[in-house]
């Protein structure tokens, strides 16, 4: 019995089976899906077409990972005028920096699964329509 092997980086998501396994694409988009707010689930075309899902994940990280940075980076200038204490800033900078690293972790996953996902539909067989001609279609 021979064996497949699927070489996998320390940052594929664990939640997500490794490509080439029985429904590995649909642990993928549950997990892609995750990622995103709650009222993208009721939009058919991104939970049908898990490339499609993956490009919106990558999107919506990007935009959080700026939101994170742009916080993280005027903590120190605007949190004081808002009354907020020294170690009050310390614990927010330091929550904002771990925030941060999750989120780069999510991205690094999203981009994995990405390109599985692209390797995999350029293996998938294509299927070729035959034009059949009038005369044979009455």
């Amino acid at each position: 019995m021979s064996q497949t092997y699927s070489p996998i980086s320390a940052d594929w998501p664990c939640q997500v089976t490794p490509p080439g396994t029985p429904d590995w694409e649909r642990t993928a988009a549950r997990w892609l899906r995750d990622l995103l707010p709650a009222r993208y689930a009721g939009y058919s075309t991104l939970t049908r077409h898990p490339l499609l899902l993956a490009r919106h994940a990558r999107l919506q990280l990007q935009n959080e990972i700026r939101a994170v940075r742009a916080a993280l980076q005027t903590c120190r200038t605007e949190l004081p005028s808002l009354g907020f204490t020294e170690t009050m800033i310390e614990s927010t900078i330091k929550l904002y920096a771990t925030e941060l690293a999750q989120l780069n972790r999510l991205a690094q996953g999203v981009r994995l699964i990405t390109d599985a996902l692209v390797k995999e539909s350029r293996r998938a067989p294509v299927t070729v329509r035959r034009r059949t001609p009038v005369a044979a279609r009455r």
